[in-house]
């Protein structure tokens, strides 16, 4: 049975767009929120030679909001005693324009120097929960599906009406990671071009169908998950410890190609992986996740996969992309895959 999602979208005191998102109607007063800021240079990109992408340059997010305590927290709710991100005392999810983005529509107006191009493109911060003090993974699966119809919306709205390339839904969790917004929340690039690594996906992708081969080769070792619509496990070919991926076995461009199955036992396995990897040292785990949709163009070959990139590698000590990595590309990975597989199937997960 199909369930009614319900909308709301709202314009900001500074103009950007908010939208709220749930399985019921959401009827709180709107109220004021942060004021504008003052008007910063456009971002823009330059081409590294080298190496073969672009760079973006966005001087506004030295401003960003560094480390707040909760009570100034800007990702809560509406308060009487401040204001936030969010005009309104209660939701569900919620989604707004970034306030310091690195790709902007308007970017096109950006002055330019040399063989400098603007940075078209759009940044969405994507609000999980009113909890100041909850997590992804502690979200209900009816909440991380609710997660999944926010992504292929908006997905689909930087694609089809802004004219957008390439999407890429996303969370950072942890200080370790670099969060310095402690309330759970992810976010969703727009660009304006196929950035270089999600262009070699997706021509690899092109050539030949990879992700449903590493599906059907992955050993049952390696299976964290299974049900009739999607599977969760470590890959033989991981590059961060206990990295975990969770596929349908269908093949898809991007959620917005879920069925009510396929979206309901992808969201429990996410959430189960979660779960996994923040009960596997005791403590939360901070990590990367990304939701791989197919850029514009490559619809019909594109295999939609979710990707876990953990950095805790043991209690006590964390993976650090070092030098061999960041200069050569080249990974080293301390946790081989089924030893992976192994201590993250042997979580003991409340049910």
């Amino acid at each position: 049975m199909t369930r009614k999602l319900y909308t709301r979208k709202v314009q900001k005191s500074d103009g950007r767009d908010l939208t709220f998102y749930g399985w019921k109607e959401h009827e709180r007063p709107v109220v004021a929120d942060l004021p504008p800021l003052e008007a910063s240079a456009l971002p823009y990109k330059r081409w590294h030679p080298l190496r073969h992408e672009w760079v973006s340059y966005a001087g506004a997010r030295q401003g960003r909001t560094f480390f707040p305590d909760a009570a100034s927290c800007p990702l809560c709710p509406a308060k009487s005693d401040g204001l936030t991100e969010i005009p309104a005392d209660d939701f569900e999810m919620a989604v707004f324009e970034n306030r310091f983005p690195a790709f902007r529509l308007d970017a096109a107006d950006a002055e330019l120097v040399g063989g400098d191009e603007p940075a078209i493109g759009r940044c969405e911060v994507v609000v999980f929960s009113a909890d100041h003090g909850g997590s992804l993974g502690g979200q209900s699966v009816e909440r991380i599906e609710l997660l999944f119809e926010l992504w292929a919306r908006q997905a689909r709205q930087m694609m089809d009406d802004h004219g957008l390339a390439c999407v890429l839904p996303y969370e950072s969790r942890g200080e370790e990671i670099g969060v310095t917004l402690h309330h759970p929340h992810g976010q969703i690039y727009g660009f304006g071009f196929v950035p270089d690594l999600l262009m070699k996906s997706a021509e690899a992708q092109k050539a030949a169908p990879i992700v449903k081969d590493i599906l059907e080769r992955t050993p049952s070792r390696l299976i964290l998950d299974k049900s009739d619509h999607a599977m969760t496990f470590v890959p033989d070919i991981a590059r961060y410890p206990y990295e975990c991926w969770v596929a349908p076995h269908r093949r898809m461009p991007g959620p917005w190609d879920l069925s009510t199955d396929e979206r309901r036992d992808m969201a429990y396995q996410l959430k189960q992986a979660l779960l996994r990897l923040d009960g596997l040292f005791g403590k939360p785990m901070p990590y990367v996740l990304s939701a791989q949709v197919a850029p514009v163009g490559y619809e019909d070959s594109y295999h939609f996969t979710l990707q876990v990139w953990p950095i805790r590698r043991a209690e006590d000590k964390l993976k650090f992309l070092a030098s061999v990595e960041q200069v050569s590309g080249v990974f080293l990975v301390d946790v081989p895959p089924a030893a992976a597989a192994d201590a993250l199937r042997n979580v003991e997960i409340e049910a």
